[in-house]
Order: C-alpha cells, then structure tokens, then sequence
C-alpha cells in the first residue's frame, strides 16, 4: 500500500513538472506581420470544442461579425469581418493564431476584439478588467477549427 501511494505521488510530481504553462497574454510574440509561431499552452487544440466556443455568444460570438456555413444551424450570421469559409485554406496556423490572439497586429484598424489581451478597451465592465475573452487553450481550439474550414 505505501508502494503503490509513493508510485502515485511520484508519477503526479513527475508529470506537473513537465506540463508547460500557459504563455501570458503579456507574453505572446507576433511576428512582423503579425503571426503567433507557438503555441499558447503546448497542446493541440481541439476543433469540436473551437466550433462551440466560435458559436457561443458569450465566449468567441465569432457569428456576431463573420458567416460561417458550417454553423449554418445558428441564426443571425453577421457581415461586418470576412466570411469564415474557407479560412483554413486562406490562412496558416501561425497567421489565425495571431488573428485570434489579436488582430490588430495583422489588420490595421480592424475592430476585431482582441481575444487573448488583458487590454480590452476603456468600456471593459469592472469584473472584465485584466481579463482576456477567451483562455490560452480555447484560442487554441478555436484556432484549430478554423482550420477545418477548407475551400471546397
């Protein structure tokens, strides 16, 4: 019985220990144009649960500003950003990582929130404030089922 719990205790101190953290949103490159080459948390997203995040209206509410046919399910698509079909075809992981991440860096003027800032404007409510919109691995998911949208 002591065996098997110092086996647990050793096998949980060992894996912790290599499990990268998160990149701080105070500390994500982009490069010249904009790109994020890294991932945010060293795990591969998940495009099921980027495509609920995407769709949700109080996460990513990507509907809000962009059409995207494979959640053609959900209503009131808005027009105001570039469709999302075919975007993983338009796009590089690096390149929507950074969109995703912050736009500004890639589209001057653009009015895309960015997702993962903890300077999210002079409106932000109170209990937002030094918070990003979305986590380093929901921007990786998202990022991941983008990719998905292929030009047919």
């Amino acid at each position: 019985m002591l065996l098997r719990s110092f086996i647990a205790v050793s096998a949980t101190l060992i894996s912790t220990s290599v499990i990268a953290e998160d990149t701080a949103p105070s500390n994500v490159s982009f490069s010249e144009y904009g790109e994020v080459m890294a991932s945010l948390t060293g795990v591969a997203g998940d495009p099921v649960v980027g495509k609920k995040v995407s769709i949700n209206r109080k996460l990513g509410n990507c509907l809000a500003c962009h059409v995207n046919d494979d959640a053609s399910s959900q209503s009131f698509h808005g027009e105001v950003g570039p469709a999302l079909n075919g975007a993983g075809s338009r796009w590089s992981e690096e390149e929507l990582r950074g969109i995703v991440v912050n736009s500004k860096h890639t589209f001057e003027g653009t009015i895309m929130p960015a997702f993962y800032s903890t300077e999210n404007g002079v409106r932000t409510l109170k209990k937002f404030e030094g918070k990003t919109i979305l986590s380093a691995q929901q921007i990786e998911d998202v990022v991941a089922y983008i990719l998905t949208l292929k030009e047919e």
